[in-house]
């Protein structure tokens, strides 16, 4: 699962005693584990090798340039989803070749950026954007490859909020109007539409969604080679589950078992998009306790992360387990109690009737499973700045993002001189109209 494990009552990541770097550095902070990163990614690369695929790593899970520089150097390609990542996809040497673009929403100056740099495939999921594309690439005059983000109708058992492959999700097409792009692929001859793709939701933890979404696909591409329509490629996405609590996910070996007969029989190149399964057990977000607070009805434990930091629990409810950098080394005394921060929001939790070690004020806990979605997610809210990110990497551990100052809170900021004029904001230059 991961290398954060207790060694003499601490708790370590990997070789390195986390309590010793938490002197060091300034609380909140996330910290990622080099080893069970590319643990993960290796572990679906031989999974799937009788495909050969390429994996792209999903960089919104988590698009730090260390996280993602180190999976590139080990291999892989990148999913990106704006011109953003992009940018910092190409900032840590990711070859243009291993990029697909997905996003249902990418702008005409996005896609322009994407073509001139040469990505692999652009995931479309509309029949407009193809046409932005399309008349993008006959101004540069160049070609680009297309894959169309396919709507198979599957329902997996995860949150409504990353359930993405059913038919009121705002993602992908239906196989109808996929069917009719496939047909009149001819008016767009600067694509090559030879790809599928689909990404049925997040955090599903069995593979009988997989193995339903690709059967539904399967039948459709027999049916367009039928008609003469090359699909090379096919794009399963990402998605893969992993344990945050008492989940039993698939492991990549079991996910590969079911799915790899069909991707045989279609003989086409896959790409896969993992991004969770990689990078969420990989990190965790180390934290201070400020206060313990008791109510007549609640016990609180009041610590430096907030939903700013962290919204997942907000978000959607998420558990995410809470271990004690320190532990007593005799028999734990366990309170039910709520782990909250310091955000103006009744909202702002981090676990709710949690079963806890007794803990005091000063203490350091670790929120495990953080690694995707954690600091990808974060925000300035109620000006806060963000945290520093920290990575072990054979036996020492590195900054890999420092945190924030007041200063880069007001970065980009100016006062229109009508207000008055301050010494220590800059005017704004906007002119009069």
């Amino acid at each position: 699962m991961h290398r954060f494990l207790y060694k003499n009552n601490n708790l370590y990541c990997e070789t390195v005693k986390i309590e010793d770097i938490a002197h060091k550095v300034e609380t909140p902070f996330y910290l990622y584990s080099y080893a069970t990163l590319l643990d993960h990614y290796r572990k679906i690369k031989r999974a799937f090798a009788p495909v050969k695929p390429l994996i792209c790593f999903s960089m919104k899970s988590n698009s730090n340039l260390t996280v993602c520089r180190a999976l590139v150097k080990e291999g892989a390609g990148l999913d990106i989803v704006s011109g953003g990542e992009l940018y910092k996809a190409l900032k840590i040497g990711a070859k243009p070749e291993k990029i697909v673009y997905a996003s249902v929403g990418k702008t005409a100056m996005e896609i322009d950026t994407a073509i001139k740099k040469g990505i692999l495939f652009f995931n479309v999921e509309s029949a407009s954007e193809l046409v932005i594309i399309e008349n993008l690439c006959k101004r540069l005059n160049r070609r680009t490859k297309i894959s169309l983000r396919i709507n198979p109708g599957i329902r997996p058992r995860t949150h409504r909020f990353v359930t993405t492959g059913i038919s009121e999700s705002k993602f992908g097409l239906d196989f109808s109007t996929a069917g009719e792009i496939f047909a009149k692929r001819n008016a767009f001859p600067h694509l090559d539409i030879i790809g599928l793709h689909m990404h049925i939701g997040s955090q599903i933890t069995n593979k009988a969604p997989f193995v339903n979404a690709l059967r539904k696909i399967a039948p459709f591409i027999k049916n367009l080679r039928d008609k003469g329509i090359s699909i090379n490629y096919i794009n399963i996405g990402g998605g893969m589950g992993i344990i945050y609590s008492k989940e039993r996910p698939q492991t990549a070996k079991e996910y590969a078992r079911a799915i790899l007969p069909i991707l045989k029989k279609l003989k086409v190149k896959v790409i896969l998009e993992p991004g969770r399964f990689i990078s969420g057990n990989s990190g965790v977000l180390i934290t201070r306790v400020l206060y313990v607070k008791k109510t007549p009805r609640r016990r609180f434990i009041i610590v430096d992360a907030g939903m700013n930091d962290l919204i997942r629990p907000a978000l959607y409810d998420a558990y995410h387990e809470i271990l004690p950098l320190r532990r007593l080394g005799k028999v734990e005394t366990f309170i039910k109690t709520d782990v909250v921060g310091p955000i103006c929001e009744s909202a702002d939790y981090l676990a709710k009737n949690r079963r806890l070690p007794k803990v005091e004020e000063g203490d350091l806990l670790a929120i495990m499973g953080t690694g995707a979605y954690g600091f990808s997610m974060s925000s300035n809210y109620n000006a806060r700045p963000r945290a520093a990110e920290a990575m072990v990497i054979k036996g020492r551990y590195y900054i890999v993002r420092r945190r924030e100052t007041y200063q880069d809170l007001i970065r980009g900021e100016s006062i229109p001189r009508i207000l008055g004029t301050s010494s220590k904001v800059p005017p704004s230059s906007m002119k009069k109209i």
